[in-house]
């Protein structure tokens, strides 16, 4: 059965409004001003208009989401000369009644992996060098659209909260639905392709931009019996600011729910919040987390909505070492380093693994030449290094 995912790509929080102070104008190391220049590629319904920025079009939404309008404007890196580990948001915009602008920011520094989005003005989870930022307006669906005339941003290094990251990436077991939606598209722009391959969690701050696994997850059968590694592509299902896995402390909403517990397991099976999701929607089902069609079948193997296992993969002290690339097709995971092994799941483009280990096999051609090398990225699964972009053309990790 195919279902809603609320596909809305909507910020956990609102900045402050204001205009840019003469320090912030400056130029200094710590302020800047965001590019309200529309590229077009990273950006979804946005445009420039009169020296700002608005919706392009004040009725669209993504495929799946039933109410409201949205679009986002994701900004280019910006490098600081000093680490941060706050940004603060100044805004300056015209928003009509039933419109509204937000700002989240993440970080990396390094050969780290980026942090979640975060709101701005919240402290990321670490401090760091190189700042992102996705300026987000949304609308009612009527005429009206918001319009930015200025974001100022300052990046501040305050006292640095307790580390809450684990040395290997927070795994759950929650209830699957299929997407589908065939010809939609997604939080993040990516137009939905027949038997497609990626995931939805019901928080933006695991978004990824379109043509990236900077958030991917490995999605398992119960059993561990069959897996496939995709990144987050779109935001649901239910819920939008369900950052779930979380502990309380970071958690957008639903504090007083157990780490790991989606609100729409809580509000399908113990009436929790009314028995509806953020937006007031009736829960019809338990769901955790939207799995595209490529995903839901060929990949994980299921024939119906289920229970799976779900590793967020970017949740782990081990930053993600390789991006998986092909010619877009998903690479085959298999149960050792030998084309004629078992395959037991599948690796899906763009998405980014952990590559625990690495032992030679079978010798592969593949997207980035031919080798040897084959990279254990899970239990039991491997895929040949010529589908996974490390950086380097010998291993990047030790000898399993």
């Amino acid at each position: 059965m195919v279902r809603r995912t609320v596909a809305a790509l909507l910020a956990a929080g609102a900045v402050t409004a204001g205009s840019a102070t003469a320090a912030d104008a400056a130029g200094n190391s710590g302020s800047w001003r965001a590019d309200l220049s529309v590229t077009g590629g990273d950006d979804v319904n946005v445009a420039a208009a009169n020296g700002g920025l608005t919706l392009q079009n004040a009725r669209w939404r993504p495929a799946a989401q039933t109410a409201g309008s949205e679009g986002a404007l994701l900004s280019a890196e910006r490098q600081l000369s000093s680490p941060v580990n706050r940004v603060e948001a100044q805004i300056s915009a015209d928003t009509p009644a039933g419109t509204a602008v937000e700002v989240d920011v993440r970080g990396r520094s390094g050969a780290d992996d980026w942090t979640e989005w975060t709101p701005a003005g919240t402290a990321l989870s670490r401090p760091v060098t190189v700042v992102q930022t996705r300026i987000i307006l949304s609308g009612n669906g009527s005429d009206a659209r918001p319009t930015v005339r200025d974001v100022a941003l300052t990046g501040t290094l305050g006292p640095q909260a307790r580390a809450l990251t684990a040395s290997a990436p927070l795994t759950y077991t929650v209830y699957a639905t299929r997407e589908g939606l065939t010809g939609g598209t997604t939080a993040n722009g990516h137009v939905i392709a027949a038997n497609d391959h990626f995931v939805a969690l019901p928080s933006g701050k695991a978004l990824s931009p379109k043509g990236t696994g900077n958030y991917s997850v490995r999605v398992c059968r119960t059993d561990n019996s069959r897996c496939e590694y995709a990144p987050v592509w779109d935001v649901g299902p239910w819920n939008t600011k369900d950052d779930y896995w979380n502990p309380s402390s970071v958690r957008s909403e639903y504090k007083d729910l157990p780490q790991g517990q989606p609100e729409a397991y809580a509000a399908y099976h113990n009436g929790y919040n009314g028995g509806r999701d953020d937006l007031g929607y009736k829960v019809g089902n338990p769901a955790g987390i939207d799995l595209a069609d490529g995903t839901f079948g060929s990949g994980v193997g299921l024939g119906d909505n289920g229970n799976v296992k779900v590793s967020y993969l970017w949740t782990g002290s081990s930053a993600a070492t390789g991006l998986v690339q092909t010619a877009g097709d998903p690479v085959n995971v298999r149960s050792s380093a030998h084309t004629s092994a078992a395959a037991v799941g599948l690796a899906a483009n763009y998405a980014k693994v952990n590559i625990e280990c690495y032992v030679n096999g079978d010798t592969v051609t593949g997207k980035f030449g031919t080798s040897k090398i084959w990279d254990r990225i899970g239990p039991g699964n491997y895929v040949s290094d010529t589908y996974v972009q490390t950086g380097s053309n010998g291993p990047v990790a030790p000898l399993c």
